[in-house]
């Protein structure tokens, strides 16, 4: 049975999208078996993979409002042993449409669990919010992935997320686990970012800090317009690297 992994932060531009995509390409190359599940009415991680968001015929949003068997919204992707479950602004709309649900905060994982025997790993995207779609996204996961940007408001936004999960765990999914934080877009030429990154490893255990850092690469920011992923824009970027790295080390966690 496979694991289900959210990549959450309620906080905008902190590289969420770009590390599910990326994230989910690595281990991807390295053999896993990969489900990505948009689960953002941006649909960012869809056109990451070179998807138009135009012609969708089905979406998360389908989904999770059980409208169709969840196996029927998979796509193929050009990146090795990833399929995806798209999202387009459609999504939105299940904002409101879940309320008039009773187990509103259980679509999706009643969803996933129809998929996970398929699949070795299913990482989720979430939106940088905490109202229901996120709510769904923890209740339905094993572990999540918090991408954080070593920034003053970042540690606040940490806090109010950890607050959620703990929610969470004690009404719906006692068994979520944070896999990890992991730094991105990391310049360590900045006195600010390396005090933040400090205080974080001073109040966190370290094994629940990733060690593999992800820096503030070129080649990481150009490959979306591309419709690709970094590791396959430019294998040998530093972008590229890190990624890779942070897999093996997702892999490893997991097989502990």
């Amino acid at each position: 049975m496979g694991v289900i992994i959210s990549i959450v932060n309620q906080k905008g531009g902190v590289g969420k999208t770009t590390s599910a995509v990326n994230i989910s390409a690595a281990l991807g190359a390295k053999g896993k078996k990969v489900l990505l599940v948009d689960f953002d009415p941006q649909g960012n991680a869809t056109s990451g993979y070179g998807i138009s968001k135009k012609n969708l015929k089905t979406t998360s949003y389908d989904v999770v409002m059980s409208n169709v068997r969840p196996q029927e919204a998979v796509i193929a992707t050009n990146c090795k042993n990833v399929s995806l479950i798209p999202a387009n602004a459609q999504l939105a709309e299940a904002e409101m449409h879940l309320l008039q649900i009773e187990q509103r905060n259980h679509q999706l994982k009643k969803a996933l669990i129809q998929l996970k025997d398929d699949y070795d790993i299913i990482i989720v995207d979430c939106l940088p919010s905490l109202g229901i779609l996120a709510i769904n996204a923890l209740i339905a996961s094993d572990k999540f992935i918090v991408p954080m940007q070593c920034e003053h408001y970042s540690l606040e936004g940490l806090a109010q997320l950890l607050s959620t999960v703990k929610k969470v765990k004690r009404t719906s999914n006692k068994n979520l686990s944070l896999m990890g934080i992991v730094f991105t877009m990391l310049d360590k030429r900045l006195l600010q970012s390396n005090e933040i990154m400090r205080d974080i490893k001073r109040n966190f255990p370290p094994s629940s800090i990733f060690n593999t850092v992800i820096p503030r690469n070129v080649r990481i920011s150009e490959a979306p317009s591309h419709g690709m992923p970094v590791i396959y824009y430019d294998k040998s970027s530093k972008g590229a690297e890190s990624y890779m790295k942070l897999a093996g080390e997702i892999i490893k966690k997991l097989n502990d």
